[in-house]
């Protein structure tokens, strides 16, 4: 199983002109039965960005909706989100050009969007003009349906890596990531990994400071139910585990991360031999007992660092990490940034003095 990773360019300077920086245009591509979520979710964002920096007197970002045609467009939950161009209008070169981020929202109906060769050709003219291209949650399917993903990595909703990877073999899916961007071309994980997505475009453009607020605002300091992931990592062990003997040592790890969790201690558990015991788990689970007690382990150190103010040192005690270098390095190798870098983002805000 690959890696959790959270990958980011450096930051682009906004479009400017002989008067200076100037609004970035943010487009949100939909179509009939999008996910709203994957919509409003990152253009919230984006908006609540700009509201901060036309405060200050700095231009910020213009949201807008495109649709095979302007009007309304039925979202799978069946509320209307109003698209106020179409993509012919947008085709235009000129026009097209002027789009600085344009993201494709995921939702049950793209299977259909994949199927119209217009958001095909429309796509693949706008890849070459566009500043920059992304995806949320399975928004990437209709991207690698136009061959935008061909070589690059990519991530979409839990449920659909094995479709997109399987149809489309040329993308390298990693299906751990939280959102990743290869090559100029960014895509997320599942429905709210589109906020996360938006926020570290945000980042990209103006900073970590106006990324920070705009994510407190929106609420994205909470801890999030499973942790950050895109999705629950014990409960998809656990209902891929259904041999009692893997089940028991799940149990186990889960119950004391900070525990000897060697893999002969595992086996001794369960009355099995280490290659017996390593051999049934990578079959029901496709992790090694090492990687379970790793990821594990990791999912506590980061429930305790969103949710705790204890010291590094002792968080990794905790966890079961022999030291808090240690943790730092599972940290960096699984999600792209420190123990310290994830409390500050995904913790709750500092006290008032």
């Amino acid at each position: 199983m690959s890696s959790p990773q959270i990958l980011a360019p450096a930051p682009a300077p906004a479009t400017a002109t002989a008067s200076g920086p100037v609004e970035r245009q943010v487009v949100m591509l939909v179509y009939p039965d999008f996910e709203l979520l994957d919509a409003v979710g990152p253009l919230e964002a984006f908006a609540t960005a700009a509201g901060f920096l036309q405060a200050r007197g700095l231009p910020g970002y213009s949201v807008q909706v495109v649709a095979a045609e302007a009007g309304p467009v039925r979202a799978s939950s069946g509320l209307e989100l109003l698209a106020r161009r179409g993509r012919a209008e947008l085709a235009d070169p000129a026009l097209m050009s002027g789009i600085d981020t344009l993201l494709v929202a995921g939702g049950r109906g793209v299977e259909r969007a994949c199927e119209d060769p217009h958001w095909r050709d429309w796509l693949q003219a706008g890849a070459g003009r566009v500043r920059r291209l992304g995806s949320i949650c399975t928004g990437a399917l209709l991207l690698a349906a136009a061959g935008l993903l061909d070589g690059r990595r990519a991530v979409t909703h839990w449920n659909w890596c094995e479709r997109l990877a399987r149809r489309h073999p040329r993308v390298v899916v990693e299906p751990d990531a939280l959102y990743l961007c290869d090559q100029g071309v960014w895509t997320s994980a599942g429905v709210t990994a589109g906020i996360d997505l938006a926020l570290a475009l945000i980042q990209a453009d103006h900073g970590r400071a106006l990324a920070l607020r705009v994510a407190r605002e929106l609420v994205m300091y909470l801890h999030r139910p499973g942790g950050q992931s895109q999705f629950s990592e014990p409960l998809q062990a656990q209902a891929m585990a259904p041999r009692a003997a893997v089940q028991q040592v799940q149990e186990r790890v889960r119950a004391r991360p900070q525990a000897d969790l060697r893999l002969e201690t595992l086996a001794a558990l369960v009355a099995l031999s280490p290659r017996h015991l390593s051999r049934a788990f990578v079959r029901d689970t496709g992790l090694t007992p090492a990687a379970f007690v790793e990821q594990v382990r990791l999912q506590q150190a980061r429930q305790l660092l969103e949710q705790t103010a204890l010291p590094l040192s002792r968080v990794a005690q905790r966890c079961g990490f022999a030291s808090a270098d240690v943790m730092g390095r599972c940290f960096r190798r699984r999600l792209g940034l420190t123990p310290l870098d994830h409390r500050t983002r995904f913790g709750p805000p500092p006290l008032d003095p």
